[in-house]
């Protein structure tokens, strides 16, 4: 699942990302990567583990409800279920 958020340009400089990616890992657990940075500059990569898919789903809820509370807009979803 990926999920891309995007402030509004204010016409100063460059509006700011936050992209979302839940990925399964090779030992049955799963990464939340978390992406953050300006469009068309450096950005910053996170990754959280988790053993279960529904701990790492609710933590990908979480991140997203915070962004969409600090002004972010959801742009963009992919992937098998989309998010509540």
């Amino acid at each position: 699942m990926r999920l891309l958020l995007q402030q509004r340009p204010d016409g100063r400089e460059a509006p700011r990302f936050v992209q979302l990616m839940l990925e399964p890992d090779l030992l049955g657990g799963w990464t939340l990567v978390r992406e953050t940075g300006q469009i068309g500059g450096r950005s910053t990569v996170r990754r959280e583990q988790f053993l279960d898919r529904d701990a790492a789903f609710a933590a990908l809820e979480q991140a997203r409800d915070q962004q969409l509370k600090r002004g972010f807009q959801l742009m963009f979803t992919q992937g098998a279920e989309a998010p509540r």
